[in-house]
């Protein structure tokens, strides 16, 4: 298990990249690509929980997940809306992402 996990991010977070860069282009498969490697970046966070006892750790794990549901959602989008809707659950994803990976990092520091 300790080596899916790792290995779920990283092809989950490069089919998602490339479903949601090849997108704009038609390509009917890119849906599919996306969904499925956001799934698995979801299914890697959801499955990696924090043990400890800080409070702000585990809030921002769970505002990790939000984030990561968020980007499934973003699939979802993709097949049902047939605009750019996609692209704001996209975005609201990418940031709640992307502030928790600076963020836990700087917490378990001032933990220790």
């Amino acid at each position: 298990m300790n080596k899916i996990i790792p290995a779920l991010y990283t092809v989950g977070g490069i089919m998602a990249l490339l479903g949601a860069a090849v997108f704009i282009t038609g390509w009917p498969p890119a849906p599919y690509i996306y969904t499925i490697g956001a799934c698995m970046f979801a299914i890697a966070q959801i499955n990696s929980p924090y043990h400890g006892t800080n409070k702000n750790i585990k809030r921002l794990r769970r505002q990790q997940i939000l984030g990561a549901l968020f980007l499934v959602v973003a699939g979802a989008l993709m097949f049902f809306m047939h605009n750019n809707e996609w692209v704001a659950a996209l975005s609201i994803g990418s940031f709640i992402q992307l502030y928790t990976a600076f963020r836990i990092p700087q917490e378990e520091k001032r933990e220790q």
